[in-house]
């Protein structure tokens, strides 16, 4: 599986995801940026990267910008033909903005910008992993007839949790929607969460929980 990495003016974790998934995870990487079009280098099997920041400054709404750059109309078109996407914070933002995965990302409950580690857990995996966050903008939301689909269609991925697994309104970072830290798309090949793996994938950094969020999306 090869990966693209889209860099928009004001990503500021594109570099971070560069270096977990070519030197953590030993995959080849392209960065791509947000003016230019071509992705005919890439297949349905490969996997574009929506990267965290603040793209184009975050006016307006976060992502709302990035959502109409030239190369975000290739991705869009990548993903409707059943290539994989995953957004990783503003990256999560852009997708819904893109209306790729459906939902809001709005401003954290307590109004205040939020950097620390969290626990978030896969309902398959069930093991709590320490993934962290840094976000202003990260409250999932979306009306209740969206969230009863998402449960029914198991296309909620990643909850907040406490460090044993329990899924605790106490231990949500940002106030999200039934915990809600990431979701898929229907067809299961446009992911989105708000915290971070590629902060969480090396020794070096006392944690490697993160490179098992990409094993369960499957780009190990």
């Amino acid at each position: 599986m090869k990966f693209g990495i889209v860099v928009f003016p004001g990503s500021n974790c594109d570099r971070d995801m560069q270096d977990a998934l070519q030197n953590d995870l030993k995959k080849e990487v392209i960065m791509l940026w947000h003016k230019d079009k071509d992705l005919s280098m890439f297949t349905t099997d490969d996997c574009i990267v929506l990267p965290g920041g603040f793209s184009y400054g975050d006016y307006l709404r976060c992502g709302a910008i990035a959502r109409f750059s030239p190369m975000m109309q290739s991705v869009i078109e990548f993903a409707n033909k059943g290539g994989k996407v995953l957004g990783v914070c503003n990256g999560f933002q852009i997708l819904c903005e893109s209306h790729l995965l459906p939902g809001v990302l709005l401003p954290n409950g307590q109004q205040q910008f939020v950097c620390k580690n969290s626990f978030i857990i896969n309902d398959a995996n069930g093991k709590a992993l320490k993934i962290p966050v840094a976000h202003g903008d990260g409250r999932y939301y979306a009306s209740e007839e969206v969230l009863n689909q998402l449960e029914a269609n198991n296309q909620i991925i990643f909850r907040y949790c406490d460090e044993k697994g329990n899924i605790d309104p106490a231990y949500n970072p940002n106030g999200a929607t039934r915990n809600i830290a990431g979701i898929r798309n229907k067809a299961g090949n446009v992911f989105g969460m708000m915290p971070h793996p590629e902060r969480a994938s090396n020794k070096e950094l006392g944690n490697m929980d993160g490179l098992e969020v990409f094993r369960i999306f499957g780009m190990n």
